[in-house]
């Protein structure tokens, strides 16, 4: 099969179940977000200083993937399997958090991304998760969208915050407080 079918060539896409959209609509927007947020986490999967959290990382990837499929469905198609994240996927972040957080000094301001490459790199991929939830939220004004996924990119993007400053306990880098 070509990667290339050139029916892309006039600006459209399919949903799954076939129903063509353009590519600039509000729903192509907000799974093509939750899409680029899939490679940041792989990104951040993929170094050293991650490996003892590889297996969670590809959890919230599968979960990522399952939202965007679920963004990527034609609601009038009744044929297709609708697929939607985990039910206990929350929790699951949720946990994590929690894990990480009790070793945390606590923080009342919030920290000046930076300091190192991978903890900048989780700064950048909850900038992209909050940029994908609003987009799910800004298309769930005119059609349905499923509310875990609007959670789970909530819950999401507090974890990559919580994992960067654990980041940069591990790094034994310093994180700077704003304001100043």
């Amino acid at each position: 099969m070509k990667i290339y079918t050139l029916t892309g060539d006039d600006g459209t896409t399919s949903l799954s179940g076939g129903k063509r959209v353009p590519k600039h609509c509000l729903r192509v927007e907000a799974y093509g977000s939750v899409d680029e947020l899939i490679s940041w986490i792989g990104l951040i999967r993929s170094l050293r200083e991650n490996n003892n959290r590889k297996e969670f990382l590809i959890y919230i990837q599968d979960q990522l993937m399952a939202s965007a499929a679920a963004l990527a469905s034609d609601k009038d198609n009744t044929v297709l399997k609708f697929v939607l994240p985990e039910a206990g996927c929350l929790q699951a972040v949720e946990a994590e958090i929690d894990k990480m957080e009790a070793n945390l000094p606590t923080t009342n301001s919030f920290i000046l991304p930076g300091g190192n490459t991978i903890v900048s790199y989780c700064h950048i991929a909850r900038c992209v998760c909050r940029r994908a939830e609003r987009s799910v939220l800004r298309l769930n004004e005119t059609e349905y969208t499923p509310e875990i996924v609007h959670k789970f990119l909530n819950r999401l993007s507090d974890y990559l915050f919580i994992l960067s400053r654990t980041l940069s306990l591990e790094l034994d880098t310093e994180d700077i407080r704003w304001p100043l």
